[in-house]
């Protein structure tokens, strides 16, 4: 009898003891029980906070006024751009000591300037900073057909704003086409040379129909391109029999129309000297 009521508590004290032994065994597999992974860890927190600290103090350092910017050196002499306006731009731009100024908006607000193309903005050691500048140079006044508004056209086709009182061709067109004007002006301003007169105005219809403004007071209208009739071909055409017919005739022109395809069509700058003849409204020439 002794033995079987014996039994039970030995089962329940083994039990006890294997509980107890895995309980043991999971405390000392823990995070806290693996020294390595601690001391990492410890090493991996102890090197941010020298970093954060080492960053803060090397912000602290270069904000204090130890390395004040105090000259603009302008390496291009300016053509365009006045000292004032400089002065402006730096003031405006210029913030913080050599090492904290930024160097990013420094160049866009000189950019903004009136005939600045470009700037480059360079720290020069130990207390200046060093400036290029590449100004537009204008070669056209220019108009936009869609709103009329006044511009100047560069030597790279760009359209730019400021003011100018130079004497240069004008050109109209629509936005967006000022380089091809350009091109145009410089390709009908070589074909005039034998004529001896210059190209002072260059018009582009919204329809790409072209007209020309000499020095002379004539108008050109070319019209537009033509597979058959190309334009640098009616012009070249007209151009060598323009001196004889201008001899012939005597008279004032005030337009030529060069959109036939075997001729011209010239209108007087004095209608009257044509009352006696019913091309009231203008005489032909043919080559």
């Amino acid at each position: 009898m002794a033995d079987v009521q014996a039994r039970p508590a030995s089962i329940r004290s083994a039990r006890a003891a294997a509980d107890g032994a895995r309980a043991r065994a999971g405390q000392e597999t823990g995070l806290w029980h693996r020294p390595a992974v601690l001391n990492l860890i410890s090493d991996l927190l102890t090197l941010a906070a020298a970093v954060a600290l080492g960053w803060a103090l090397v912000t602290w350092f270069l904000s204090r006024p130890l390395f004040p910017l105090r000259e603009l050196v302008v390496v291009t002499e300016p053509r365009q751009v006045t000292e004032e306006q400089l002065d402006y731009a730096a003031r405006l731009a210029v913030q913080g000591n050599f090492f904290t100024v930024d160097l990013a908006a420094v160049k866009q607000t000189f950019e903004k300037l009136p005939w600045v193309r470009s700037a480059e903005v360079r720290r020069r050691w130990p207390d200046a900073l060093e400036l290029r500048l590449q100004e537009h140079e204008a070669v056209a006044y220019w108009t936009v057909s869609d709103s009329g508004e006044a511009r100047l056209v560069n030597r790279q086709g760009e359209v730019f704003v400021a003011a100018s009182n130079e004497d240069m061709p004008q050109f109209d067109g629509p936005q967006g086409s000022s380089g091809w004007l350009l091109a145009r002006h410089q390709e009908f301003s070589a074909l005039l040379e034998p004529l001896g007169v210059r190209l002072v105005g260059l018009a582009l219809s919204a329809r790409e129909a072209w007209q020309l403004q000499l020095d002379n007071g004539m108008t050109v209208v070319l019209g537009r391109e033509r597979e058959k009739s190309p334009l640098a071909e009616r012009l070249q055409r007209f151009i060598a029999v323009w001196p004889r017919v201008e001899q012939e005739i005597g008279i004032d022109i005030t337009l030529a129309d060069l959109r036939y395809p075997g001729g011209f069509a010239l209108t007087p700058a004095d209608a009257s000297v044509l009352e006696h003849s019913d091309a009231s409204k203008g005489t032909k020439g043919r080559k």
